[in-house]
């Protein structure tokens, strides 16, 4: 079932808002609730550095509130100006990302950022919010049943799979699976049929062969490989998971208190601003804290759900839904990893890890879900051919 059959409703929003209007319609809930978020990864990261806002926390605090003064001008743009941006936006994303190829800066082994001035960007960070964005746009014009016809669901296959392929150069294979994973979704969500998902899981089954003999690079092989064995390198290649297995275990159930975290603060644990973030939490806060900070993604994450069924526009349901989703992926996939369940990927948690155009394109991603619910009211046909 579609994701249109499950919302309902019908009409439309005779009377166009005022900016002053818009603004006080934001949900200001889901805004509070990720400053709280944002403000217990200025904590983790004020800790990380061993009590100190440089280099990591007092950076980081600037880039949220830059992001928050973008999440509140994009929830007040007409969310039809949003659908007619799409195709543009993606487009930009792509050339970027082929920028990263052709001049892309290195670092930590992989070809992933694009030196603008004094500033460094990772486009494949911004494509996880354009490609939502322009599979909304594409599936927002198909009639029920339609996404399932061959012809037509070769354009948002083809969507998907050019900025994979690009990010999978990088190399970057935890985001790829990240966009193929979003994108596989919202096609299920726009009445994918299951015919065509069974198609899919039988075509990567039968592709894991070939993929690990010509496609995976050899540090990505051991990284399974020490998934599947973890104590076979416990000093090497598994010294990431060993660690944070280490600060996750070592807090027990309240942890050992606010700076008073070991693993991080003698730097056992890796890349411990970033990727490995969530086991200082649980050293320091032990597992009420790491569930305390869960459960408050689970609340965002249920208003970004409430906030698509809202929505009276095909448009704005997948929007909605896709930019939840990718949150979603970024939540589960940097937990998983640093518990060990999943091989070690380059996935950071939202809102909580250090960087920059990371938690920009998460605070745009809000913003869009903002725009979202300041205009569910507005009904967009599904063959419009303008912007408004």
């Amino acid at each position: 079932m579609s994701l249109s059959a499950l919302s309902g409703g019908s009409g439309s929003h005779s009377r166009r808002l005022s900016w002053r209007e818009k603004f006080l319609e934001i949900n200001w809930a889901v805004v509070l609730l990720i400053t709280v978020i944002a403000c217990i990864g200025f904590g983790v990261l004020y800790s990380a550095a061993g009590g100190s806002f440089a280099p990591w926390a007092e950076r980081q605090m600037l880039r949220f509130a830059v992001g928050l003064v973008i999440l509140l001008v994009v929830a007040c743009v007409d969310i039809r100006l949003w659908m007619g941006a799409a195709y543009p936006a993606y487009a930009i994303s792509l050339l970027a990302l082929l920028a990263v190829e052709l001049m892309g800066t290195i670092g930590m082994g992989a070809q992933r950022w694009i030196e603008l001035g004094p500033i460094q960007v990772q486009p494949s960070e911004v494509m996880k919010i354009t490609l939502i964005l322009a599979l909304a746009r594409y599936l927002h014009g198909l009639g029920p049943g339609e996404v399932s016809r061959p012809l037509k669901l070769a354009v948002p296959l083809l969507l998907i799979a050019a900025p994979v392929g690009l990010v999978l150069t990088e190399p970057n294979l935890g985001t790829a699976a990240l966009l193929a994973l979003c994108g596989a979704t919202l096609l299920f969500l726009a009445g994918l049929s299951w015919y065509w998902i069974g198609s899919a899981l039988a075509a990567v089954a039968v592709a894991i062969p070939a993929a690990w003999q010509f496609l995976l690079h050899d540090y990505q092989k051991l990284r399974v490989l020490t998934f599947l064995d973890p104590e076979a390198d416990a000093l090497g290649a598994g010294w990431n998971t060993a660690q944070a297995k280490i600060a996750l275990g070592s807090g027990g159930f309240s942890g050992k208190g606010f700076l008073m975290g070991t693993q991080s603060r003698l730097n056992f644990l890796p890349e411990k601003e970033t990727d490995f973030v969530l086991p200082i939490i649980g050293e320091e806060f032990g597992f009420l804290g790491s569930i305390a900070l869960l459960a408050l993604f689970a609340v965002v994450l249920f208003y970004g759900i409430q906030i698509a069924m809202s929505s009276r526009s095909q448009f704005g349901r997948l929007l909605a839904m896709g930019i939840t989703i990718n949150f979603f992926l970024y939540i589960m996939i940097n937990g998983l990893m640093v518990m060990g369940l999943i091989p070690v990927v380059g996935i950071p948690m939202p809102l909580v890890s250090y960087g920059g155009t990371a938690m920009l394109s998460v605070m745009f991603g809000f913003g869009l879900l903002m725009s979202v619910y300041v205009h569910r009211q507005i009904e967009v046909p599904r063959h419009s051919s303008g912007m408004f």
